[in-house]
């Protein structure tokens, strides 16, 4: 059932632009109708939104594993913004609030979703997967627990990346990273960066990682790691660190991050890579070494914003290209040019 949505300052506009990934490689800049919203949910004007190695998967490959592009899709998952109006179940004072958006949407009801791991949803909705829209538009409809409230302090960049820094927060968690941990992580990208700034957070003392980037690895030991490892000379093994962190999906690197844990220790796999790698199992059994993928994340937004309006993660830094809604290939395509890191697109420009 569609509620109509409460009235705000600002007049909702019928229409919206919204960039749309039309097949493998088009991108197009079209006018769509604006979401109405349910009574569960509140309608967002997007501020800006992260460019996601999956959003660029989609658009040079058109799928990714079972998910395929075969409609106009709207890309983008990583978002933050402004809310407009809500529905009828929703408190009007609402209107107005800065968020952070967790763009997913759980049954829940099923089994994962009751016992906490909504993130394994087998009937979850995610923006920008197909055949969800996402959030390179000016306006969404999410749930709106789901719209979480920033402060001042936290700008729309960083509010949008919530999103990457809750792969880091579910990575960390998942590998019950402490005080006093020693971590090894995979890949000097923005995953692996966030993550290494996670762990800090969370107590760890030392953080080793490796990259074959001379440049990334420099970024990463000011922004969160106390050891750079060049992954083409440096040799991982018998570091004999508490938790390894794949975010790099190179199967020669989970391997060699295998051969890094300590007995009893964790290994967790983030990056997308092969769909299968050849593992360590022996080491695996005879080390008691428990290992595990991510997917997502569940319950993790309150602390990331925390982290972030405490000056424990800085996200900002991340931000390397910013683009208008009209620039949204271009945003796609800038993770190819030197020194990028983290392209955001403004929808509002």
């Amino acid at each position: 059932m569609t509620a109509t949505a409460e009235r705000t300052a600002v007049e909702v506009p019928k229409t919206m632009r919204a960039s749309l990934l039309k097949k493998q490689g088009d991108v197009a800049l079209e006018n769509l109708a604006v979401p109405t919203v349910d009574d569960d949910q509140v309608l967002v004007q997007v501020a800006a939104v992260g460019v996601c190695g999956s959003d660029v998967h989609y658009y040079e490959h058109g799928r990714i594993g079972p998910y395929v592009v075969d409609h106009p899709l709207i890309l983008g998952h990583e978002l933050s913004g402004r809310i407009v109006a809500v529905g009828a179940g929703v408190d009007s004072s609402r209107v107005g609030q800065r968020v952070a958006v967790e763009p997913q949407r759980p049954c829940r009801v099923c089994d994962q979703c009751k016992h906490g791991r909504y993130n394994l949803c087998p009937s979850i909705e995610f923006y920008a997967t197909p055949p969800i829209d996402g959030a390179f538009t000016e306006y969404v409809a999410i749930q709106a627990d789901f719209a979480f409230p920033i402060p001042d302090s936290v700008s729309d960049e960083a509010a949008a990346l919530i999103e990457p820094l809750s792969v880091g927060i579910w990575a960390c968690q998942r590998a019950e990273i402490g005080p006093g941990s020693r971590v090894l992580i995979a890949g000097a990208g923005p995953i692996g960066i966030i993550a290494a700034q996670t762990a800090r957070a969370f107590g760890a003392t030392e953080v080793y990682i490796s990259d074959i980037s001379p440049d990334r690895l420099a970024f990463a030991l000011e922004h969160g790691a106390t050891h750079a490892l060049d992954a083409r000379t440096d040799s991982v093994e018998g570091l004999n660190v508490d938790a390894f962190i794949d975010a790099s999906g190179a199967p020669q690197a989970v391997r060699s991050g295998i051969l890094a844990v300590r007995p009893a220790g964790r290994v967790i796999l983030v990056g997308l890579g092969a769909d299968d790698v050849e593992l360590p199992v022996s080491f695996i059994q005879n080390r008691e070494i428990w290992l595990s993928g991510v997917f997502r994340y569940a319950n993790t937004w309150p602390l990331g914003i925390q982290l972030v309006a405490d000056g424990k993660v800085d996200l900002d830094v991340l931000v390397t290209g910013r683009f208008g809604l009209s620039e949204a290939e271009a945003a796609l395509q800038a993770g190819k040019q030197p020194g990028q890191l983290k392209a955001v697109v403004y929808p509002g420009r």
